[in-house]
């Protein structure tokens, strides 16, 4: 289960202890719970047989995860969409700033591309019809989708690294897929609070409506001093439900050396706004925004540490 290795990971890189776990909070993101499983064979799972009689229930993951290593603490699932991987990190800072806990470990998964997940991408027309990552270019109409894991472990213990400093998130109340063309309510995330971002990496799937959407957005929410757009999507594609959790890794990847991720060289730029195609020091706070269907807006930042 990718969940378990990433869950494993992180806890190794935070020096967690049992003790530790015990009584940690567990939030776990996915688009769509374990709906994926019921759709197709998924000959690579392992077998958990005390889960058998809860396979229709979208929190297994999240059972998965407590029975695995023992974690005690509040247990959540987000099924939120696209934006699901920053909720959940979102839901995990409220809980370790109200008391409920003194660490969480925030986990994202969205697994597998099974062929009728594939079929029905397909058919709403959000698929890229080839394959060319440049999420903002003119004629863009789709995005690329992947697989993928992501978790992170978050402590109110004061330690040297990246800090989480701001959640927010919205709704446009607007349409059942699309997202305004506008942008929606997206530069109001950014004006509600938290440190100002010199750089930003947006949703940038790819679709036709997200190329007009985001810079639309950002426009309206830094109408001069734009931050710089680092996008993460023409690397990894689009994880879904992960894709919050696992560009925001990325990034607190590259800000424990001080540095933004570089673009794709040759990556196509919104008017106003920069791609920087090299590694570049990290000068200040970074944002990273998600988009789910429905209208679900949500945002994240962090400081270098």
């Amino acid at each position: 289960m990718a969940a378990l290795h990433v869950a494993r990971e992180a806890v190794a890189d935070a020096a967690w202890s049992v003790d530790d776990l015990r009584d940690s909070a567990l939030v776990v993101a996915t688009s769509r719970g374990n709906a994926a499983g019921w759709l197709g064979p998924w000959p690579g799972r392992r077998p958990f047989k005390l889960m058998a009689a809860s396979n229709t229930i979208h929190s297994e993951p999240a059972t998965a995860v407590s029975i695995e290593f023992g974690i005690t603490g509040p247990n959540h699932l987000l099924a939120s969409g696209c934006a699901a991987g920053l909720d959940a990190v979102g839901i995990a800072m409220m809980m370790l700033r109200c008391g409920l806990a003194r660490r969480a470990l925030v986990v994202a998964v969205d697994l597998p591309l099974v062929p009728l997940l594939l079929d029905n991408y397909a058919a709403s027309g959000i698929l890229s019809s080839a394959f060319c990552p440049d999420p903002y270019r003119p004629g863009t109409d789709g995005f690329v989708p992947a697989e993928g894991a992501a978790a992170m472990a978050i402590s109110i213990d004061e330690k040297p690294g990246p800090r989480l400093v701001h959640y927010g998130c919205n709704s446009d109340a607007c349409d059942p897929v699309g997202i305004p063309k506008d942008g929606g309510r997206t530069p109001d995330l950014f004006a509600a609070g938290g440190p100002a971002p010199t750089a930003v990496c947006p949703h940038a799937t790819g679709t036709a409506v997200q190329a007009m959407a985001d810079p639309a957005a950002l426009d309206r929410a830094f109408p001069s001093g734009k931050p710089t757009l680092h996008l993460l999507k023409p690397y990894v594609g689009h994880t879904i439900g992960a894709s919050g959790l696992l560009e925001s890794v990325i990034l607190a990847a590259f800000l424990r050396g001080g540095t933004l991720p570089p673009n794709r060289s040759g990556a196509f730029a919104p008017d106003g706004f920069t791609l920087p195609e090299t590694e570049t020091p990290a000068s200040g706070a970074v944002s990273k925004l998600s988009h789910g269907m429905g209208g679900h807006n949500a945002l994240l930042t962090m400081l270098p540490g």
